[in-house]
């Protein structure tokens, strides 16, 4: 792995870790609660640059979607409809 991977991949690292923190400590987002939108995640996590041509605040939100769709995959968070909010799930 090069240095600028290695260095990509402690970012994302770091950001998987902002959204559970942030998820942990927000009462909507506890399992069995009503969840948060991935763009509230996004913004709440302190993640959009703003709007910019060609770089939309919601088109900055796709590494994000990446993360929460990972986290799923661990077994972390839960997706309470198919395109609602996120939640925490029992661990």
């Amino acid at each position: 792995m090069t240095k600028l991977e290695t260095r990509g991949k402690a970012i994302r690292e770091l950001a998987e870790s902002v959204i559970l923190e942030f998820m942990h400590t927000t009462e909507e987002c506890q399992p069995g609660r009503e969840g948060i939108k991935q763009a509230q995640i996004f913004k709440k996590c302190g993640f959009d640059w703003g709007d910019y041509p060609k770089a939309s605040s919601s088109n900055q939100q796709y590494w994000v979607v990446a993360i929460m769709w990972k986290l799923k995959k661990e077994g972390k968070v839960e997706q309470v409809s198919e395109s609602g909010p996120w939640r925490l799930l029992k661990q």
